[in-house]
């Protein structure tokens, strides 16, 4: 186990401490981010006894011959500047992308490649990336085969990969153990694994798998989001499709009594992907949804019509807007959110924290606020309802959020960032927790101004172009 991963437990121990002494209920999901038993020493193969045999070329099932129409969501990064990969954080399972003796960067690094990268996202000990022909990159963590790619050869996980597969992809997303990816017609594959609070569930009932499996057959999908341990696509018809964990209520489609996998209903009900249902808030008529995000235990959705803000999952520290520490197993409507008046643009989550980003570039922070991830000051406690980060003046274009930091973009590219320095995600150049908005700062940001964001469990993955 690595440095970050025994302060997560340290951290997780008080957690629970602390909330015994105010008589509170706390779920297993305290301390699942965990992950026990990934992380292995490098050089060990992947375990090969829950995985489909691996071809040499991983191509994606072909499907019957009919007319191809490439789908649209605004989020896409096909509106995103084409930019270089850059790293920063824990690297000890490689997922920097820098290589095999590289164990940690606090400041970004430059991952090299021959692409230009449109989109790069991390969650657990893993990385992703998207090239601007479609294609896939991975690297990091390949205990649960998340890269989608043969690691046998040691330390070859430390290093980027290409994916062999037969389909453009037009957007990815990564869990703690799972990568998931959206073809140009509409299409999600997923590899990898998911977990609950008894460890590995597989991605389907058949175990971890290897090589790409269609997690929506029949459904066109327009837009993929992961949280640590389970998987959200929204369809061109407004709905929602969920599968993976459902222990904390992520899933938003499976009652508390069905949620683990020892119910009558059996573990299948709750890997295979499935629809989310609802009705729209003071309306008979059912909900239809025109974005999504997720978190590590969470799941958020935006109503189309009114705009409105639907949460479920944990909400131990009234991260997704109720203030009765409840779980939500199915879609609510959230006051809170809509108490602001306010059109959220974007939703992002970590461990015990959310952010919301309003339409005009303001940033605001809602859940736990240890170690500063709420970047409202050292006084400040933890949030019921979205709270403004008062010296956060600079007008953001995105937001992402780690287990315990959160980042923010501005319109000039500047990246700012705040919570646990412990994992060094903050490019602050020490471990010391940052408790309001910090600028980012390296070498390597001197000459180029950044595009995109994105924070897992223990490192960060910036896009950035140069500067002409």
């Amino acid at each position: 186990m690595g440095r970050q991963q025994t302060e997560s437990v340290q951290s997780d121990r008080e957690s629970l401490k602390s909330l015994k002494t105010e008589n509170m209920s706390v779920d297993s999901c305290e301390i699942l981010h965990i992950m026990p038993g990934r992380g292995k020493k490098r050089g060990r193969p992947s375990d090969s006894s829950e995985v489909t045999p691996d071809a040499k070329k991983r191509a994606i099932p072909k499907e019957d011959e009919k007319k191809k129409v490439k789908v649209t969501h605004h989020t896409h990064p096909d509106f995103t500047v084409p930019g270089i990969p850059l790293t920063l954080g824990e690297g000890d399972v490689g997922q920097l992308g820098l290589g095999e003796d590289v164990m940690e960067r606090m400041r970004p690094a430059v991952v090299k490649l021959d692409d230009k990268i449109v989109q790069g996202v991390c969650r657990g000990m893993h990385t992703v990336c998207l090239t601007s022909k479609g294609e896939i990159i991975t690297f990091g963590c390949n205990d649960e085969s998340g890269l989608g790619r043969d690691t046998s050869e040691e330390g070859s996980e430390t290093y980027p990969a290409k994916l062999d597969l037969s389909y453009k992809v037009l957007q990815v997303s990564a869990g703690d153990s799972h990568t998931a990816i959206l073809t140009e017609d509409g299409h999600v594959y997923a590899w990898g694994n998911f977990r609950d609070a008894n460890g590995s569930m597989g991605l389907t009932s058949g175990g971890i798998r290897k090589d790409p499996l269609e997690m929506c057959p029949g459904e066109t999908v327009v837009k993929i989001v992961s949280g640590g341990d389970h998987l959200v696509c929204l369809t061109n018809k407004g709905e929602i499709f969920t599968g993976g964990c459902a222990e904390q209520g992520q899933l938003g489609r499976v009652a508390e009594c069905f949620a683990g996998r020892g119910s009558r209903r059996g573990v299948d009900s709750i890997l295979k992907m499935g629809p989310v249902r609802c009705k729209k808030h003071g309306s008979r008529k059912h909900a239809r949804f025109s974005d999504i995000w997720a978190g590590q235990y969470v799941t958020f959705a935006k109503e189309k019509e009114s705009g409105d803000i639907y949460s479920w999952g944990l909400n131990n520290y009234f991260q997704i807007g109720f203030d009765d520490m409840q779980n939500r197993f199915t879609p609510e409507w959230v006051p809170s959110f809509a108490a602001h008046n306010k059109k959220w643009t974007k939703i992002q989550a970590g461990q015990h924290h959310t952010m919301l980003l309003d339409e005009e570039g303001k940033v605001y922070t809602i859940g736990r606020a240890e170690y500063g991830r709420l970047g409202l000051g050292e006084d400040s406690g933890e949030k019921r309802e979205p709270t403004l980060v008062k010296t956060l003046t600079e007008k953001c274009t995105d937001i992402a959020a780690g287990q315990s930091v959160s980042l923010a973009l501005t319109e000039d590219g500047t990246v700012y960032g705040w919570g646990m320095g412990t994992s060094r995600q903050l490019g602050t150049g020490d471990e010391e927790d940052v408790w309001e908005p910090v600028k980012m700062s390296g070498k390597q940001l001197e000459t180029r101004t950044v595009v995109g964001i994105s924070s897992g469990g223990q490192h960060t993955v910036l896009l950035a172009k140069d500067n002409l």
